[in-house]
Order: C-alpha cells, then sequence, then structure tokens
C-alpha cells in the first residue's frame, strides 16, 4: 500500500530541516519509520538537489521566516512542483498542507496554503529572482562554486549539473564466485538489462533493490560505483606475489578491501579509525565469503599513527583512501554539499598530508602506494600529491587518472605535471558516467 503523499512530505521535511541544521542523511533516513524511507528518501533527494533553489522561493514567498520544519515542508513542496511531472500542482498544495499536522504546525495551513499559491501563480517572475545568486541558479553553495570556477574554469557548469543528475546503480562481481558474463545472463534471465564497466563491473539499466540481486547474500555481487572500482586493478597492477602483504589505511566500510581480495591472494591489514566502522568491514567480507584465500586483519586504529598498530614489517602495496569533502560523490549523496563548510577542504587537506607522509616509511622499497579521494577539488587530489612529490625525492609517479569528474567528464591535461594521466586515457570507465575521483600511484625508489 502506497503511503499518503502527505506522510511523506512531512517525513522528508523533517529530514531536510535536519540537514540544514548539519545532521547527515546517513543518521537521519535510517530513523524514518520502514514504510515511509523509500518515498521519504527519493523526496528529500529531490529536494536537496534543488535546495538552493527552493531556499531562495521560501524567502522570497514568506515575509517571516517560518519554523524550520515549516519552511523545509515549502522546500519539498517547491522542489515537487519545479520537478513538475511526478504529481498534479493543486495535489502537492494540498497535500503539503494536508502534512501540518504531522509537523505540529497546524496553524500553519493558511499560510502553506498562500505560498504555495502564489508560487503557482508568479512562478517565473520568482524563479528568475531566485536565481539570481550562485546558489540559487547552481543549487550548491556559493563557496563550492567558486571553487569548482577556480579548479575547472572550462568545466564547472558541467560538474554541477552532473551532480544533480542521480548515479546509475552499478555492481561489482565477486570474480571469487563468478564470472561477469555469467552474473549478467543471470540478470538478463529476470529481465534486466546490464552493461559492462572496467574489468568487474556491471552498470544496470534501471535500479532495483539489493534484496533481489541474484546471489546477494551469498556475495556473488556488490553495489560499488565505477570509479571505486579502479582502486584495486590500479594498486595490484600486473599482479603481486601470494601472500604479498598489503594495507588498507582507511578501509571501512570494506568495499575496496572486498575487491583486492576477490582480485589476489594477500596479507591484507584493513584499518579504520572507528570501531563501528571498522566492524562494517567485517560484515563485508563476512557477506562476500572473504578471504578465500590469503588472510585478512581488521584493525580499530589510527592509520596516522603507525607506532600504535605496526609490526615493523614493511608493506609491498598501500591503499590510502583518505577522508576527503566527498565533494565528487555528492550525485548519490545531496546532503554533502550542504553540510560542507568552506574551512573543512582545508582541514581534511591538512589530514590527507598527515596521513600520506606517516604511512610512506610503511611501504617497501619498488612498493607502490595508491592516493585517492572521491572528491573533485584540486585542493584535496593533485595539490596533495604534488606537494608530496616535491618533499619525497625517492617518491615516483605512475600512470594514474588523476581527477575523475562526475558524469563521466575528463579533468583536462593540468595533472600531467605531477605525472598523472588524463582521464581521456580511460576509455569506456570515463564514457560510462562515474562518480568523481582522484587517483595517483606512486612508486618507491
Amino acid at each position: 500500500m502506497t503511503p499518503p503523499l502527505s506522510d511523506l512530505m512531512a517525513e522528508a521535511a523533517r529530514c531536510v530541516a535536519d540537514v540544514h541544521a548539519g545532521r547527515s542523511l546517513a543518521d537521519l533516513l535510517p530513523a524514518v519509520p520502514a514504510p515511509l524511507r523509500p518515498g521519504t528518501q527519493a523526496l528529500v533527494f529531490d529536494t536537496l538537489r534543488r535546495a538552493g533553489t527552493a531556499r531562495a522561493l521560501v524567502g522570497a514567498l514568506a515575509e517571516r521566516k517560518p519554523p524550520p520544519p515549516v519552511a523545509a515542508l515549502l522546500e519539498v513542496a517547491l522542489a515537487l512542483l519545479l520537478q513538475g511531472t511526478a504529481y498534479a500542482a493543486h495535489t502537492v498544495v494540498d497535500q503539503a498542507v494536508q502534512a501540518l499536522p504531522r509537523l505540529r504546525a497546524p496553524a500553519l495551513r493558511g499560510f502553506v496554503n498562500a505560498c504555495l499559491r502564489r508560487f503557482l501563480r508568479e512562478r517565473d517572475a520568482l524563479l528568475i529572482r531566485a536565481q539570481a545568486t550562485p546558489e540559487g541558479r547552481w543549487n550548491h553553495p556559493e563557496w563550492w562554486v567558486q571553487r569548482l570556477q577556480q579548479d575547472y574554469p572550462d568545466q564547472w557548469t558541467t560538474v554541477l549539473a552532473a551532480d544533480d543528475r542521480p548515479g546509475p546503480m552499478v555492481l561489482r562481481v565477486n570474480r571469487r564466485q563468478t564470472s561477469r558474463e555469467a552474473y549478467r545472463a543471470r540478470l538478463a534471465a529476470l529481465g534486466w538489462a546490464a552493461d559492462p564497466i572496467g574489468a568487474d563491473g556491471l552498470v544496470l539499466a534501471d535500479p532495483v533493490p539489493v534484496e533481489r540481486l541474484p546471489g546477494w547474500e551469498a556475495g556473488a555481487v556488490s553495489v560499488q560505483d565505477g570509479a571505486a572500482q579502479l582502486a584495486a586493478p590500479l594498486l595490484l597492477g600486473d599482479g603481486l606475489p601470494a601472500g604479498a602483504r598489503v594495507l588498507d589505511a582507511c578501509a571501512a566500510p570494506g568495499g575496496k578491501t572486498a575487491h583486492l581480495l576477490e582480485r589476489a591472494d594477500l596479507d591484507l591489514w584493513a584499518l579504520d579509525a572507528d570501531g563501528a566502522r571498522a566492524e562494517r568491514i567485517r560484515d563485508t567480507l563476512r557477506r562476500l565469503r572473504l578471504p578465500a584465500a590469503g588472510q585478512v586483519r581488521v584493525l580499530t586504529a589510527d592509520a596516522g599513527t603507525p607506532a600504535d598498530w605496526w609490526d615493523g614489517r614493511p608493506f609491498d602495496a598501500i591503499l590510502l583512501d583518505a577522508p576527503c569533502s566527498a565533494s565528487g560523490i555528492v550525485r548519490r549523496h545531496p546532503d554533502v554539499r550542504w553540510l560542507r563548510r568552506p574551512g573543512d577542504i582545508d582541514r581534511l587537506a591538512a589530514e590527507q598530508r598527515r596521513l600520506l607522509a606517516a604511512l610512506w616509511p610503511l611501504l617497501a622499497p619498488g612498493g607502490r602506494l595508491l592516493y585517492a579521494t572521491c572528491s573533485v577539488f584540486r585542493a584535496e587530489g593533485a595539490d596533495v600529491v604534488t606537494d608530496f612529490l616535491a618533499r619525497h625525492p625517492q617518491a615516483r609517479a605512475l600512470p594514474a587518472p588523476g581527477h575523475l569528474l562526475p558524469g563521466g567528464l575528463a579533468a583536462d591535461a593540468t595533472d600531467t605535471t605531477a605525472g598523472f594521466v588524463s582521464a581521456h586515457a580511460m576509455g569506456d570507465n570515463a564514457r560510462r558516467g562515474m562518480d568523481g575521483f582522484f587517483y595517483a600511484l606512486l612508486a618507491k625508489g
């Protein structure tokens, strides 16, 4: 039974208001009642992708600022009206009014009704006014827009547009259990089309609930964007000897850890500074029946303080998927753009530099370190690695994608000064439309 739209709008308004107050959807959505969760998530995602315009419209429509849940309800309703396809305009207005008792604001029925009906009457003029600022025009904070303009003067508008399109559902087939073509045939037998991406991936034509995927519980397949699936083959290269020591330094929730173990027999260490997140690595490996060979150690530890956990034996390869702004994956996590603050980028870049400097001495001579972030900002990618190479003459940059922009865009070639190859060299992967990412592969000696 489909829940009433008014109930979904009320739950979505609570979530949107809490995001504007600084809370993450990763914490908010699990608290939504299960029957309302899928519809609420869809409304919240759509609203946050239009929140710059919607918030400006609320400011133009309301002479006095309404309580946060009611302002957020107006944003949800306006996002639906801007979308213009899912529901008739009169239905959206009516259901927004009906949602107010769930928000404990029944006295504001007339106010909400008047605001939305005024928008329908004066839509064009109000939109011109709302989109007069960068935030209202591009649905990203102004500082974010300015940083993209600086980093990608020829591509920033395309990056912003890509952020507002939902990413496809991408699977990674567990090659320990089956081949990609065999799994693709299982999907086809269910009427689900999928195209190959990378070495182990499949892009579904239409998303499906994970529990309906054949072999999901048995670990035959995972959900992982094509950009993230580049990490394991980049680090492993032409192959490491069986039992090679490999460190996944910031491993939770374990997708890249698992991909490494699916592709090679390793002595793998997986770290995360947070105990609950480290447990998610274990959960991921249990579902995928890993390791099938070799061994893995999951530790709760700060990768930047090796004296607390390292046994003194060098690693043959290190993956540093460093904490970052997540600016490359906002099409999948639309709350991120509204949660980040300008100062976060410098703070995160400092942490990335700390981790990189701390882990480099743990790498064996001739070994490789893959530095990765799911960020499109150069301050968290090319700038970090270029500075590191200048300070470490024994480090040598090997070919790697550099900055991948969301939607499969290729960053310009300026990263080649640090030894990166352009994303143009990624061929099929780049054309498929991956998340934004950064990769640099460094060899020691």
